[in-house]
């Protein structure tokens, strides 16, 4: 685990393998023997841009890592946490095993400080669990070097390093193979976090959905041999004046097939990531038990294996969910949406009064949104926002999409109250038209992360793979929560 720390002696004292220096765009540096670099043009600041130099005069650290931090007037905490990321990843790439990050005293505040943490042990993470070879490199310790408040520095410095962990947390899992990871397995390693965290948690297994009349997750259940677990984790905070009670929902498929609506073969392997959602609720458990928020939170992970089995549910199958409506299963691969709507009514059941649900749940948001935004579908405005807000200061990017009434017309079913797909029009608004009537009238979000909770390529500043998304923005709008 990497050492974390605030250094507040001057930069020329810290002692480490390399200090990292932000370099802005417009700006004159000339610290460090930068200055005739900056002249002659071979640093100018641009975002992400790194310089090493070895040996500076002056500095009891080795090196000194220029980085890039963009213009001035655009750099905020996610910046900085993309830097601190790129810069970390870069010099652990050579063996820098002791690393200090200046911030400036303009930036010297508790956001700025919690973000260079989070960008550390984010870009720290590597997928590489599974690799026996013995040279895998990793980072030891990480300074901020600030000279503010004390008291805000240290706490700040703290918070970051539970959502970084917690998000981390988010990605093993996620990352874990679907041999390794059943639904069961979720449920232990629901339990084992919960236990470490003074968290409850409760796992309803099969004959308990039954008597629940859960039949739209069982429907989806049927075709694997793997049974299914719907996982249930419980804060409650000492002392409360808040009637909210916040209900965290995500969408636990740990593999995919498409069931007998089976999928191309190519890219198939990646549907171990189709729990990223329930992952996400996990780890953002495991940081609300540590940040005590005011409010009770509750997480609810249906956990399923949609397969292609001799008795997997067939497309013209029809399910009763646990509201009682009647779904006509179209299509078996939108699979999500029928766990989900049975996880949303259970937690309804159990008094929460606002729901957010996070699910890989369609290809159409990453068509519609490509893979930098969630796409965020809402019925109530003031939720909306809410989220909104959270993901904004967390840095998350999020796109609120419409969710008109008349988008009902594309689920219509002859058959039953509704299909479970809309047709190819407007896949991603169709899901979340599903989701909604199962939300009823709590103040609901949908958050569709399939574009964004999975790099197909690193980034400068994370490996490739699960990338915890929004694992931040989720705990955040539980530790700021005000009552409207």
């Amino acid at each position: 685990m990497m050492r974390i720390t605030i250094e507040r002696q001057p930069l020329e004292q810290i002692e480490a393998g390399a200090l990292i220096v932000l370099v802005f765009e417009g700006r004159k540096e000339a610290r460090f023997g930068a200055g005739d670099l900056v002249d002659a043009g071979e640093v100018a600041g641009k975002s992400l841009e790194l310089t090493l130099l070895h040996r500076p005069p002056g500095v009891a650290a080795t090196r000194v890592l220029l980085a890039g931090a963009g213009k001035p007037e655009k750099f905020d905490p996610a910046e900085l946490r993309r830097v601190a990321g790129t810069a970390v990843r870069h010099l652990k790439s050579k063996s820098v095993k002791n690393i200090a990050l200046a911030l400036d005293p303009e930036h010297a505040d508790g956001e700025y400080a919690a973000a260079a943490v989070e960008g550390a042990i984010l870009g720290e993470f590597e997928p590489d669990r599974y690799k026996t070879e013995d040279d895998k490199k990793s980072v030891e310790a990480f300074a901020v070097a600030a000279a503010g408040g004390a008291a805000e520095l240290d706490a700040a410095v703290a918070r970051g390093r539970v959502l970084a962990e917690a998000q981390n947390f988010t990605r093993g899992l996620v990352n874990e193979p679907a041999n390794r990871l059943t639904p069961a397995k979720v449920a232990e390693a629901a339990r084992q976090m919960a236990s470490e965290y003074q968290l409850e948690c409760e796992v309803l297994e099969r004959k308990q959905m039954e008597r629940l009349g859960m039949g739209a997750l069982l429907g989806v259940a049927q075709g694997s041999a793997e049974p299914p677990a719907l996982v249930v984790i419980r804060y409650r905070p000492a002392q409360t004046d808040s009637k909210a009670h916040l209900g965290l929902v995500g969408k636990g498929v740990t593999f995919d097939t498409g069931g007998i609506s089976i999928k191309p073969a190519e890219g198939m392997e990646k549907m171990k990531y189709d729990m990223a959602g329930g992952a996400a609720m996990i780890g953002a458990m495991r940081a609300i038990a540590q940040l005590k928020p005011a409010i009770p939170v509750t997480a609810f992970i249906p956990c399923v294996e949609n397969m292609p089995g001799s008795r997997a549910q067939r497309p013209g199958d029809i399910v009763t969910a646990m509201s009682g409506k009647t779904i006509e299963v179209i299509n078996t691969d939108a699979e999500g949406r029928l766990i989900l709507a049975d996880a949303l009514s259970y937690a309804r059941q159990q008094g929460a009064t606002h729901l957010v649900d996070a699910a890989t749940l369609t290809g159409a948001i990453v068509v519609a949104l490509g893979h930098l935004n969630v796409g965020l579908f809402a019925n109530d405005e003031a939720m909306r926002d809410r989220v909104l807000q959270a993901a904004k200061a967390e840095g998350e990017r999020m796109w609120p999409m419409p969710l008109e009434d008349d988008y009902k017309e594309y689920l219509k079913s002859a058959f039953a109250d509704l299909a479970n797909v809309g047709g190819r029009w407007g896949g991603a608004v169709t899901a979340a038209v599903f989701l909604k009537e199962f939300a009823g009238d709590t103040p609901w979000v949908h958050l569709d992360i399939a574009g964004t909770a999975w790099l197909d390529e690193s980034k400068p500043f994370l490996a490739k793979g699960p990338s915890g998304v929004p694992v931040r923005t989720l705990v955040r709008l539980a530790t700021e929560w005000k009552d409207w």
